[in-house]
């Protein structure tokens, strides 16, 4: 059986960002995974933040480029966030007034949860809170 883990924008970047503090350890996180060749889950609202980053900063092609990547990749299955989803998220948002969770990152635990996904692929300490294992450590 695969690994099953979310992929978060924050691990995307860092990838992606040679330049970014984090891109050494995230990329030799990557390196360690990738023989197991690990099934990865994300959303349309990771999707769109990723994509965004990029253009938002002169780097369309970079935007299209790792779009791209991930829609066509056969090892992540690309969640849309319907109707469904979006309430869900936005109740868990609501819930958790005392913490500082993006409604993006609500989206994601709602996903992990339905999905009993255990590991995310982040730098962001909220997939901690909310009780999620994350790598790199």
């Amino acid at each position: 059986m695969k690994n099953i883990y979310f992929l978060d924008t924050s691990y995307i970047l860092a990838l992606e960002i040679r330049n970014e503090d984090a891109h050494k350890k995230v990329l030799e996180n990557w390196a360690s995974l990738v023989n197991s060749k690990p099934f990865l889950v994300t959303t349309t609202y990771i999707f769109d933040e990723v994509v965004t980053f990029f253009n938002s900063r002169n780097l369309h092609y970079k935007a299209v480029e790792v779009g791209n990547r991930l829609l066509e990749s056969a090892d992540i299955d690309l969640i849309e966030i319907d109707q469904s989803f979006f309430h869900e998220g936005w109740q868990y948002f609501q819930k958790h007034q005392d913490k500082s969770y993006s409604l993006t990152d609500c989206l994601s635990f709602i996903v992990m949860q339905k999905r009993n996904i255990v590991t995310a692929l982040t730098l962001d300490h909220h997939f901690l809170q909310a009780g999620f294992q994350i790598l790199p450590l």
